[in-house]
């Protein structure tokens, strides 16, 4: 394990929709999936426009926070762990406080997806933050005209798979 990062998460007002405890669609093999609140994109033909709203699902707590790490933690099965949404860059200071939390107690690599681009996200100090602790970011916003349901881990051609980091 990592050191312990301290900062409580609920000052950050991090919406969580739902958990997904194991899941073969958010990344290779089997995946705990983690769904938060709020969207700016607004993509037509999105999977999940329920998540646009940031005010959806529950506040992230530290308590629920700590289940869900006990949860990655106590399955030994899991290959990965994803954040999406809505897009979790849609509050960067709170997916980067979420991030160092997941790093500083579980060793599983993070996938997070994502409406915006790499370059778009690279561009943005308080956008680009979160990216040094992600593995993989799957990049770019639903385009239904892109719709390709043979596509591992996306759902349209322009999105991209792009390894950050090493785990």
């Amino acid at each position: 394990m990592r050191e312990q990062v301290s900062e409580s998460i609920e000052s950050y007002g991090i919406r969580l929709l739902n958990v997904y405890r194991e899941t073969i669609c958010d990344g290779p093999g089997l995946h705990y999936s983690i769904y938060l609140a709020g969207c700016r994109h607004a993509c037509p033909g999105c999977h999940n426009p329920s998540s646009w709203d940031p005010e959806a699902g529950v506040l992230m707590t530290d308590s629920i926070l700590g289940n869900i790490i006990r949860e990655i933690n106590a399955n030994p099965l899991l290959d990965g762990i994803t954040l999406s949404g809505g897009d979790p860059f849609y509050n960067p200071a709170g997916l980067t406080c979420l991030l160092q939390r997941l790093r500083a107690s579980c060793t599983l690599p993070i996938w997070c997806y994502t409406g915006y681009t790499l370059e778009q996200l690279e561009t943005d100090p308080m956008l680009s933050a979160p990216l040094a602790l992600i593995d993989v970011l799957v990049d770019g916003p639903f385009v239904r005209e892109l719709f390709d349901p043979t596509l591992l881990w996306r759902g349209s051609s322009n999105q991209c798979i792009i390894r950050l980091h090493e785990n």
